[in-house]
């Protein structure tokens, strides 16, 4: 596989269209994702965000909040960076795993029968 002036216009295209170096080794055909990669690395195209590597999200807005987001509080409601966690909440829940396992604990009777019944059974 040679780089012919058209196939680099193609890269070029496809790149700045945002598709994967796979995509792109795919769709020129008869080349690897490595060479897609060297070749744009060579041509000096902008990098683009990693799919894999995400930015942490500051959470949610009170106005960003849907019936789906996590509505743990984060911070000091007086404070301009305060925000809800946002993350995915659990079904029939209006927080995340992280943050149902804080919010929902058993009673303190039900702890200490739960201890008296683990050291029985020991």
């Amino acid at each position: 596989m040679s780089w012919t002036d058209e196939r680099v216009e193609q890269l070029k295209q496809l790149w700045g269209q945002g598709m994967s170096a796979s995509e792109i080794a795919d769709t020129l055909g008869d080349i690897t994702r490595n060479a897609v990669i060297g070749k744009a690395h060579r041509l000096g195209l902008s990098g683009r965000p990693s799919p894999i590597k995400k930015k942490p999200s500051r959470g949610a807005t009170i106005l960003a909040l849907t019936e789906r987001m996590c509505k743990w509080p984060v911070g000091d409601p007086k404070h301009a960076d305060f925000h809800f966690c946002g993350k995915t909440a659990q079904a029939g829940m209006p927080y995340c795993a992280e943050h149902a396992a804080i919010a929902y604990q058993p009673s303190s009777k039900k702890r200490d029968e739960d201890r008296e019944r683990k050291v029985g059974a020991a």
